[in-house]
């Protein structure tokens, strides 16, 4: 078995503490041939959320926000199963938590500036637009 592959930023300087992660591992649903009954290969990585000093403050109460729907008790736990071995399915978790951590405190979205259209095209628009109903109307043949 190798070594992990060190820590997972999460953005910039801030990334997973190792010491702060919970794992738990089980046997894994999925193909493993006759491996499969006796490894325990499903990868289940908890996070406290709500406890962790990791996180600034502010990255903590935005992330807490987002996650709401998936935390239990504060803490966020995401499940990896997909290799048939337990190794590769931790590295799977602990990236899959650094991005949804990242995602989670990420900042907002900078508020659209409402722009006044300047008077010459919205004057322009309308002309083309009277321009080409007469266009359409002038294509009906009702007055003959």
């Amino acid at each position: 078995m190798g070594v992990m592959s060190g820590p997972y930023v999460i953005r910039g300087s801030v990334s997973l503490p190792e010491a702060e992660l919970m794992w738990r591992f089980s046997r894994s649903s999925g193909p493993g041939g006759q491996h499969v009954n006796t490894s325990d290969s499903q990868v289940e990585l908890r996070f406290d959320l709500a406890a962790t000093e990791a996180l600034p403050e502010v990255w903590k109460a935005r992330a807490l926000e987002r996650l709401a729907s998936r935390l239990t008790g504060g803490v966020v736990s995401v499940r990896a199963s997909e290799h048939r071995s337990q190794w590769r399915n931790r590295e799977t978790a602990a990236v899959r938590l650094a991005a949804l951590l990242a995602e989670a405190t990420a900042p907002p979205p900078r508020p659209r500036l409402k722009k006044k259209i300047p008077r010459g095209i919205n004057e322009r628009r309308l002309r083309e637009k009277k321009q080409r109903g007469d266009t359409k109307r002038g294509r009906s043949g009702r007055d003959w």
